[in-house]
């Protein structure tokens, strides 16, 4: 589903230039359920807007589903991201003026589906997430957890093959952060490749892969197998 070969990014100034991600080999196999943890500035968030093709890098190879993906043109960006990925953020980046239906039928408007339909779909995917009855709220009377329930919809609403979340529980207590990562296990478990960037050992553990990066380089990763966790050191500095 996504290889990543030797993938290097840096952010530039006239004053000074700072490398990111310093030659990440990585692969994720379709169906895979992957965290990436890292202290603040390890390149989790870089990484993660590459995968999403919300960022170019400057050098190495990115390959999804087969298809490189390099020096594309914003609409051909945007048409990989609608048919491949969809996104759950930390602050649910959900519309004010909006109700919870309309978000979540947003990204069917710019597929130029009817009304009609869109609505009738975002209501199917509200239901699935509990939240039927919610449907004509605005984001300003949901709780966090609502929040983040109605942005998961709005995720699935185009059918990707990959869910990235970025800090999808940073914003929510423990009992809330349960329940949304019980909502993101299921979704695994139905195929969705998921991709989770997080802080929290706890929403890691859920993970079946953890991808630990420190100073723009995959430092090691632990896998569970039956329920044991093994860890293996991966990279070891490539500079370019």
């Amino acid at each position: 589903m996504i290889q990543i070969r030797q993938l290097h990014k840096s952010y530039r100034t006239e004053a000074l230039s700072l490398h990111v991600l310093k030659g990440i080999d990585l692969e994720i196999g379709a169906g895979e359920y992957v965290s990436i943890m890292g202290a603040s500035g390890s390149g989790k968030s870089t990484l993660l807007n590459i995968l999403g093709i919300l960022d170019t890098y400057d050098s190495g190879e990115y390959f999804l589903n087969g298809t490189l993906i390099k020096n594309l043109s914003e609409t051909q960006a945007a048409l990989y991201r609608n048919e491949m990925i969809g996104f759950v953020f930390q602050s649910f980046n959900l519309i004010n003026f909006k109700n919870a239906l309309e978000n979540v039928a947003l990204p069917l408007y710019y597929k130029k589906v009817s009304r009609k339909k869109r609505n009738i779909i975002a209501l199917e995917h509200l239901d699935r997430m509990g939240l039927k009855d919610w449907a004509h709220h605005m984001p300003n009377e949901l709780s966090g957890g609502q929040k983040q329930r109605v942005a998961i919809a709005r995720a699935l609403i185009s059918d990707p093959k990959i869910i990235l979340a970025d800090e999808p529980t940073g914003a929510l207590d423990s009992k809330t952060t349960v329940e949304v990562m019980e909502v993101l296990t299921n979704l695994n478990r139905e195929g969705i490749t998921t991709i989770i960037v997080t802080h929290e050992p706890s929403v890691a553990d859920a993970t079946n892969r953890i991808i630990h990066l420190k100073d723009g380089m995959i430092e090691y990763e632990t896998r569970k197998d039956n329920g044991v966790h093994i860890t293996t050191q991966l990279q070891k500095p490539q500079m370019v």
